[in-house]
């Protein structure tokens, strides 16, 4: 199976190359435009030169199975166009693209391709995450802060804040028919932002603030009694009565904590048996991030 992998930067050596660099049965290629991390990494993969391309033509040269994309963002929209034109079923990092009319144009054209197009929420996958499907979801909460890092509004929200719109989106227990965000802008830099969704008998919030003094993560989901919390995507605490302490084994690859190994396998698997995936829902999660978008934007005219 030969697959590509497009941008090779820290996303793509810290936790993609390690998991399809292991897969049995992947022929791996990478491209870059840049010749000295090409060799850098394709020497510590000990990859032959035929499996390493300077442009997306000699990539493409190769008659791909797949490519995952993990070039910057603006430049998503381009390559993943000539990928799909190509036949390509393709896995690129989120969000697809900065403007929601360029995420809709590729949903469109992968389906009009009849091509996989998969966007890398892994975040589903994520053992923790997922445990938390199982558990009664009256109340979610998710926060997902940093230190001294206010943005721009858009690159904010489309580039880390729209992983804390799809975990929402992901755990609520049904439909959402109330959508309310607030937000501190100062300068044109987005401090906080504080999405709430609700339905019948369950209410979301996600947060985020860029200068909590803390880069953290957490998860907490809780109803009927229970609470379920997930810190950093490591720990799992169990509340009923007294809470119960699960945390990541001392051998557990970062990678399978976060879902990566679990997300690059399902796709992986899905191109083998000929499955055509679908980034309808995950254009959806573009959608309410674009609904944020332009809510903070008024927050700060």
């Amino acid at each position: 199976m030969k697959v590509g992998c497009i941008g090779l930067g820290d996303i793509a050596q810290k936790a993609y190359l390690p998991v399809l660099g292991g897969r049995p049965g992947v022929e791996l290629h990478l491209q870059t435009r840049t010749p000295a991390t090409l060799t850098r990494v394709a020497d510590s993969l000990h990859l032959p030169e035929e499996q390493r391309h300077t442009d997306l033509d000699s990539l493409l040269g190769q008659d791909l199975d797949a490519a995952f994309v993990h070039a910057p963002t603006a430049v998503h929209p381009e390559i993943v166009t000539r990928l799909l034109e190509a036949g390509v079923p393709t896995y690129v990092d989120k969000p697809l693209a900065y403007e929601l009319a360029e995420s809709t144009r590729l949903v469109e054209l992968a389906e009009q391709r009849n091509v996989s197009l998969a966007v890398g929420f892994n975040r589903r996958y994520a053992p923790g995450y997922a445990q938390c499907a199982d558990h009664p979801r009256e109340l979610i909460l998710m926060q997902k802060n940093r230190i001294g890092l206010p943005e721009e509004p858009r690159a904010m929200i489309l580039d880390d804040f729209i992983h804390v719109v799809d975990t929402l989106r992901f755990l609520v227990p049904g439909p959402i028919d109330d959508v309310t965000v607030r937000a501190r802008v100062e300068n044109g830099l987005l401090h906080h932002v504080v999405l709430q969704l609700a339905g019948d008998g369950f209410t979301a919030l996600g947060v985020m603030n860029r200068l909590s003094g803390s880069a953290e993560e957490i998860l907490e989901v809780s109803g009927q009694d229970t609470k379920r919390q997930v810190v950093n995507l490591a720990e799992v605490i169990d509340h009923k009565g007294q809470p119960t302490v699960r945390r990541r084994g001392d051998w557990v690859p970062v990678a399978r904590q976060r879902g990566i190994e679990q997300v690059v396998g399902a796709f992986l698997d899905a191109v083998r048996a000929g499955k055509v995936l679908s980034a309808r829902d995950a254009l959806a999660t573009h959608e309410l991030c674009e609904r944020v978008v332009r809510a903070v934007q008024e927050t700060g005219a």
